[in-house]
């Protein structure tokens, strides 16, 4: 298993944002991540990069644990948050070999070309991110978190603010990826999970409440209103 999931929890003063959650994800699957807005997804999502800490529970990437060997772990992720932090005052080719020199790898710059052609970049190498569309910054946002070509994959909101074309590529690229790793992204849109993720987490008032192959799903806007009615 790419990612392996348990018993997390998150706890913020009195209240119990993620409670118990479990799950896991293999090597060339797409995990949609449904639920409303406060249900717990960008928690759990931070959670398992390592960007929050666990109250309770355990992570495992790629079979490394994330609390006893936190440098490993996060070697092995790639990570888009929802608010998707970029320092705008670089130029973008600029920013990604950064971010490839983080990583030390030694064939950095032909893998920062390589994620600029599957990321579309290609036109905006030399603008400075601060100059890019909200399009092109979630496109930079990506790019950062393949270069180093990661095991697991993980979006939150990553096709938000993307037009219906930019998101169809964004899709066809999460397609293409998921044949050598693992993905879990959130998203709102229910019509692009359903077209897109081989299965569907649900997660409600900060628990699991539903994991279905997506092939199984007949009606995911009616599944999802039932799941999230209470």
């Amino acid at each position: 298993m790419i990612l392996e999931v348990q018993n997390i929890s998150k706890k913020y003063g009195s209240q119990q944002v993620v409670k118990n959650v479990s799950f896991s994800i293999a090597k060339g699957e797409i995990v949609g991540f449904l639920g409303l807005n406060g249900a717990g997804k960008s928690t759990t999502m931070q959670m398992i990069t390592g960007c929050i800490p666990l109250d309770a529970g355990q992570v495992k990437i790629a079979g490394t644990d994330l609390r006893q060997e936190p440098l490993k772990a996060k070697f092995s992720i790639g990570f888009l948050p929802e608010d998707n932090p970029l320092y705008g005052e670089m130029y973008v080719i600029e920013y990604l070999e950064y971010v490839a020199g983080l990583y030390a790898m030694k064939d950095g710059k032909e893998k920062v070309k390589k994620v600029i052609r599957q990321t579309g970049l290609q036109t905006e190498t030399h603008k400075k991110i601060e100059q890019l569309s909200k399009g092109y910054k979630q496109r930079v946002g990506l790019a950062q978190a393949i270069v180093h070509h990661p095991d697991l994959l993980v979006l939150d909101e990553p096709t938000s603010g993307l037009d219906p074309k930019q998101t169809e590529e964004i899709n066809h690229l999460l397609l293409d990826l998921s044949k050598e790793m693992g993905i879990l992204f959130s998203s709102h849109t229910l019509s692009e999970a359903a077209n897109v993720c081989t299965r569907i987490l649900f997660i409600h008032k900060g628990e699991i409440v539903a994991d279905f192959p997506q092939n199984k799903i007949e009606n995911l806007d009616a599944l999802f209103k039932e799941l999230t009615k209470y």
